[in-house]
């Protein structure tokens, strides 16, 4: 996939405030592209997560159109969107979404077992990249939240992706540690000439932005 844009869409919630609307992606025509990085600032109750949403097709409560390579989102049939989700579009969720009852290689190889794109020294090496070599068979629910973030961002990037979305990446992480992130995710989105997508309300991973835009 090389293209996602966004015409004149606005969530169904604001729908009673249009006018209100100041925001660099709804009502606009933004155009994202495979090879560009994106930022994407907003203050909280903005709708960062919803974005996510709906390029990903969980949700569709929206006016205008969300156009995948020119494909209507809304038009997409399941088999389409299973095969988006596994070998063009990563999502790293705010919510992380991992399952606490496994160790944290489990929940990064739970994925990878699906997509077959990563071996286990690859994985075991990312460990040892992000500084939690030790917590390779830890329980995810008794690590700390920065730590279960990096364990999120090895599940997200075990798979073949042409957009990488990254929902408030780093907001537990120091410095060091994000640092540690972008230079991981930088490596695995240059080799396969992907985007990545990143939403902040603050403190965001430090990459090299080609395009800011507030929402």
């Amino acid at each position: 996939m090389n293209k996602i844009q966004f015409h004149n869409v606005l969530p169904q919630v604001f729908a009673a405030m249009p006018e209100r609307i100041e925001s660099d992606i709804w009502q606009k025509d933004p155009v994202f592209e495979r090879g560009t990085y994106y930022l994407i600032e907003a203050e909280s109750g903005k709708g960062k997560s919803t974005f996510c949403s709906y390029i990903l097709g969980y949700r569709h409560d929206y006016t205008g159109e969300v156009l995948l390579d020119g494909k209507e989102a809304r038009r997409l049939r399941i088999a389409e969107w299973i095969s988006l989700r596994r070998e063009h579009i990563s999502c790293l969720f705010q919510e992380l979404r991992l399952f606490p009852e496994l160790t944290a290689y489990e929940n990064v190889e739970i994925k990878n077992k699906l997509t077959r794109h990563k071996s286990r020294q690859q994985i075991e090496q990312w460990f040892e990249m992000l500084g939690i070599a030790d917590k390779l068979n830890a329980k995810v629910g008794r690590m700390s939240f920065g730590q279960q973030q990096r364990v999120a961002l090895m599940r997200a990037l075990v798979q073949p992706f042409d957009f990488l979305l990254a929902d408030e990446p780093v907001s537990h992480l120091d410095d060091t540690n994000a640092a540690a992130m972008a230079q991981l995710l930088k490596q695995e989105a240059g080799q396969l000439g992907a985007a990545v997508i990143v939403t902040s309300i603050g403190k965001h991973l430090p990459l090299k932005y080609d395009i800011t835009l507030h929402l």
